[in-house]
């Protein structure tokens, strides 16, 4: 009897230890390898802090960062960092549902995790695909592809600033993204010929900067700006009416005006916006930055916007009989292939929205009749079909309420900090 005590107390520790080992076992099928890498802590180190860098413990790891060099491949990459052939077609062939790897670009960074040990053997290749995004390749005997994202932080600041000689340059002077520059040329480009702006205008704004390791990433938001234009206020506040976020002035009265969706009626798209179509008249291969909109000849093509003709002439090994219309300071737009102008269309003509300023022709290097639609915004080809649609219409009366005490709010903050910007016209986070 004691001795079958006896085995029944070493069985059961032995049971539990089992059991134990595997509900750890169950439990790891669910990790990542990055979660697999984190250490196990125990009470006496409980409180230690852990640094993580894209989802690794990387004290864990001997970190190593670089840049991609140009014709540097995965290959090229990989076996410099002493990994395999077998290791990298094995790799390589794991990312095809995941990423490309030939879309590995020159200039991007790229990080590789080492084990601290006298072999170095290298474990993970990380890929920043984007300023956000990274592309994670275990080199481990598990051997995945996956994604992951970086933690974006938004840090809201206000400056405030007196243009010299250009907008660019005065961001530039008080430590602001110049990118913040196109921001407001977007915003006012109804309202101020960015253009126009000289020595003497100010401006004062609120915005949201990402950031990514404490670098920005040059994702701008405005919140609220003034834009002081020939001595008179120009206020513009972020409000969301509805589903559609615009920019409205103090009276709740937008900011911006609509374009027309297209600038005729048309049955059919014969071609789209791309950066590599065929050309199916000179038979190669080139840019093609505009949409086609096939129609029979003599329908009247309009105007998208308000504006002035800045060009009209005829391309006959190009766009044929043209136009260029110029809305504002951010956007102009061209019309090809005309058959016929308008009527009293010309160079310098002030143009409303909705307009007839031509009829749909195969002018120039045609194959057919069609117009050839093109925009520009701030001088760089954008496809018209994704062109944002902004609220034009004022606050909504249900949501109006809403809007003058985020407004009201956003005033006072502008008011109390432009008097003390003045002074310095140093960058201050309202965080």
């Amino acid at each position: 009897m004691k001795r079958f005590l006896k085995v029944q107390y070493l069985i059961i520790p032995v049971l539990i230890l089992a059991g134990l080992f595997y509900l750890k076992k169950r439990s790891d099928l669910d990790l990542t390898p990055a979660d697999k890498a984190k250490p196990v802590l125990i009470d006496s180190v409980q409180n230690q802090e852990v640094n993580y860098k894209y989802g690794f413990p990387i004290d864990n790891f001997l970190l190593e960062e670089y840049k991609v060099k140009r014709n540097q491949t995965l290959s090229v990459i990989l076996d410099k960092h002493n990994v395999t052939s077998k290791q990298i077609y094995d790799i390589a062939k794991k990312a095809k549902s995941v990423f490309n790897v030939r879309k590995i670009k020159s200039g991007r960074k790229y990080a590789m995790l080492f084990t601290k040990d006298s072999l170095k053997t290298a474990e993970y290749f990380i890929y920043e695909n984007t300023p956000k995004e990274y592309i994670v390749f275990d080199l481990t005997d598990t051997i995945q592809v996956y994604k992951g994202q970086k933690e974006i932080t938004k840090v809201r600041k206000q400056i405030r600033g007196k243009i010299e000689s250009s907008l660019w340059n005065a961001m530039v002077a008080v430590n602001a993204n110049p990118v913040l520059s196109m921001e407001l040329s977007d915003i006012y480009a109804w309202t101020i010929d960015f253009f126009g702006i000289g020595k003497g205008d100010e401006f004062h704004v609120i915005y949201d900067e990402e950031m990514i390791d404490g670098e920005s990433i040059h994702q701008i938001e405005v919140i609220a700006a003034n834009f002081v234009h020939h001595k008179s206020n120009n206020y513009a506040f972020a409000f969301k009416d509805g589903d559609k976020m615009g920019y409205f002035d103090e009276e709740g009265k937008s900011l911006q005006k609509a374009f027309l969706k297209a600038p005729l009626r048309f049955s059919r798209i014969s071609s789209k916006f791309s950066n590599n179509r065929f050309h199916p008249v000179l038979k190669r291969y080139r840019p093609h930055h505009g949409i086609d909109y096939a129609a029979p000849t003599g329908t009247p093509v309009m105007s998208i916007g308000d504006g002035v003709v800045i060009k009209k002439g005829n391309q006959k090994r190009g766009g044929g009989r043209y136009l260029k219309i110029k809305h504002n300071s951010v956007y102009t737009t061209t019309y090809m292939h005309f058959s016929r102008f308008g009527k009293k269309v010309g160079v310098g003509s002030r143009i409303k929205q909705g307009q007839v300023i031509g009829y749909v022709g195969a002018s120039g290097l045609a194959t057919g009749p069609h117009l050839d639609f093109r925009v520009h915004k701030n001088g760089k080809a954008i496809n018209p079909l994704r062109m944002k649609s902004p609220p034009v219409s004022p606050v909504s009366d249900q949501n109006l309420t809403a809007y003058s005490i985020i407004k009201d709010q956003l005033l006072i903050e502008l008011g109390a900090e432009a008097k003390e910007v003045a002074v310095d016209s140093s960058i201050t986070s309202l965080q």
